[in-house]
């Protein structure tokens, strides 16, 4: 796990700016390569091979292509085998793999990596740069392209070095206050974009192109339950095994949910030793919200017990939350308005103090149904199949109901996740507020159901929503925050329930054993029944939340937002209704109304703008 840097032309002091930029991802080593045409450049965290033979950037023995790479091949011994024969290799290390595959496959290389990774080549004889991002998105991959100057990097900070302007790109600013986070390949920067999962992109000369080389969608099988679960327990401990693969310590990220109890049981089974386990709980005032923020807090205490692990137990303070928020900005690139950012900010930081790399339970809930949205979305399918339509016509005066009678299609996707358009209106001048932007946005991605009255898809409504959602979601939200907090403190975070193999099984499984009328995560329980603690399949569901209400009107952080919304950066109040925020600030703190997605959200743009020096577009 690393950093890369890149530009399209010979300029060893930006590359070496660029590389200063996000040393924090790779506090091990730091190399570049110049040559006319291209700057490489890149950070190290050492994790296999640690020898200097597996130091970054890296060239073929005949010079002809040089990598720099950020992630892991799980799968590089394997391909190691298949490829000794035809290249000589000078390292033990899985970057090196990258090489000699891109030199036998050419872009097909892509096809045969397992692993999650961001990389890009010089091939010297063709002059071109290829560079690619794993099939999930895990790590991340930004770029500008002006038709003369191209820059990438692990992180939007670095590409900002090159002089890229600091322009706000207005229709992601409406897709962040819409969604709480900015879907590829936008970013809130104009001109900077996200190589989206599982593309790569060529840049020769002039020529530039993304490609999509992997789309997974849903393709569920006839199988019995048994069935089902046996390939997801088999697949999670193959992808688990595979993932343990380390020169350094690995840990694992234990919370009281079954997706880190499901990984920790297979890294018991693949390892005799007992590994180090981390969970974070909260300093609150009340016994309500211990029992609300800390509940899943004292499970993992529970679970460790089960499993015998070293555990270690993070308590995060109210009196960190201003400092953990700053750092928060910086090292996020573009705002993810959630509170949970500051607790995995924590986590990341003392779990590094032991470990190297930590294993975490991202991606079961998308995979497997196990978000509250996919069970309301089940019942408005069987609402819709089975209650005519005259009765539903007739019910539509209740709120509840006429929920249950949105069609399958982009606009129910849009009534889980949405934020309320009547609250942007509120605070957001008109010419800076484009209320279909999200509906626009992701209307093709639910191409088969944009006629839902006339017909139907080939798959239930309700895997497609998981699909969007891991195209969606999950790389710009969810692994986003995984990398960039662990990344802060130069810990590598690993995401076994996002591996191929088990994403491949998870497409197999047919809805009826992922959601049902009364449950969900139906084949993940039933793969692991037996496997993780009896006493956490009778716990409800729970999100891994942060007290963000409670550290607003904490004393420090409630001045640090006043002051901020008192004293907006430069072109703030263009944009927003600053006495309406204020006022919706102090309504949250009075305890009058509950603001915290709308004051969460800009709170951290706000200060987003300060830290970035964020201008407007010219009108």
């Amino acid at each position: 796990m690393c950093a890369i840097n890149g530009c399209n032309f010979e300029d060893k002091e930006l590359i070496l700016r660029m590389n200063r930029k996000n040393a924090h991802r790779g506090p091990d080593g730091s190399g570049v390569f110049l040559s006319e045409g291209v700057s490489l450049g890149h950070n190290r965290l050492k994790i296999i091979d640690l020898s200097e033979a597996a130091s970054q950037p890296m060239k073929t023995k005949d010079e002809r292509c040089i990598v720099v790479f950020n992630g892991e091949i799980y799968n590089f011994r394997e391909l190691r085998k298949e490829l000794e024969g035809e290249f000589h290799f000078q390292s033990v290390s899985d970057t090196e793999v990258i090489l000699a595959s891109y030199a036998k496959w050419g872009n097909e290389c892509l096809s045969h990596f397992s692993g999650m990774f961001a990389f890009a080549i010089w091939d010297k004889k063709e002059k071109k740069i290829f560079a690619a991002r794993d099939h999930t998105g895990i790590k991340p991959f930004y770029y500008f392209w002006d038709g003369e100057k191209f820059f990438f990097s692990s992180e939007i900070k670095s590409i900002l070095e090159g002089g890229v302007p600091r322009i706000l790109n207005v229709e992601a600013m409406n897709l962040y206050f819409s969604l709480l986070y900015v879907p590829s390949p936008l970013t809130l920067f104009e001109g900077i974009l996200k190589l989206p999962p599982g593309n790569f992109l060529e840049l020769s000369g002039k020529k530039f192109r993304v490609e999509k080389y992997f789309e997974g969608r849903a393709c569920p099988e006839k199988l019995s339950l048994v069935e089902s679960a046996q390939r997801v327990r088999e697949s999670l401990e193959m992808a688990v095994e595979a993932e343990l693969v380390s020169d350094r310590p690995v840990g694992v990220y234990l919370s009281g949910g079954l997706d880190s109890n499901a990984v920790l049981s297979a890294v018991r089974k693949a390892s005799n030793h007992a590994p180090k386990t981390f969970s974070l709980g909260f300093e609150v005032d009340t016994p309500q919200m211990e029992e609300k923020f800390n509940a899943d807090f004292r499970l993992a205490r529970e679970s460790s017990k089960y499993f015998q692990t070293d555990h270690r137990e993070v308590i995060f303070k109210k009196e960190e939350v201003v400092s953990l928020f700053q750092k928060f900005i910086f090292h996020i690139d573009e705002p993810v308005a959630i509170p949970t950012g500051l607790s995995m900010l924590k986590l990341g930081g003392e779990a590094k103090k032991e470990v190297a790399v930590v294993l975490g339970g991202n991606g079961g809930d998308e995979l497997f149904g196990g978000y509250e949205r996919y069970h309301l979305s089940y019942i408005a399918s069987l609402y819709q199949k089975f209650v005519p339509g005259f009765l539903r016509k007739q019910a539509e005066r209740n709120t509840k109901l006429k929920k249950l009678n949105t069609p399958a299609g982009v606009d129910r996707f849009l009534l889980f996740m949405e934020h309320e358009k009547a609250t942007l209106k509120g605070f957001i001048h008109p010419e800076y507020c484009l209320p279909d932007t999200t509906r626009n946005f992701f209307l093709p991605k639910f191409s088969s159901w944009q006629k839902a009255e006339k017909g139907k898809s080939n798959i239930p409504f309700e895997l497609e929503f998981m699909d969007v959602d891991r195209e969606t979601w999950v790389p710009d939200e969810s692994l986003t925050l995984a990398d960039k907090m662990s990344m802060a403190s130069g810990l590598e975070l690993r995401v076994p329930m996002l591996n191929q193999r088990v994403i491949q099984t998870a497409l197999t499984i047919p809805l009826s054993q992922k959601v049902s009328f009364f449950d969900k995560k139906i084949v993940l329980k039933e793969a692991f029944l037996g496997h993780i603690p009896n006493f956490l399949f009778k716990e409800p569901k729970r999100g891994w939340f942060s007290p963000g209400s409670f550290w607003l009107r904490t004393l420090g952080m409630k001045s640090f937002a006043q002051d901020v919304f008192q004293n907006p950066p430069e072109g703030a109040e263009e944009i927003f209704d600053m006495k309406k925020v204020r006022e919706m600030l102090e309504d949250h703190l009075e305890h009058r109304k509950y603001y915290l997605n709308s004051i969460w959200p800009l709170l951290s743009f706000l200060c987003w703008m300060k830290e970035y020096k964020i201008t407007l577009p010219q009108k």
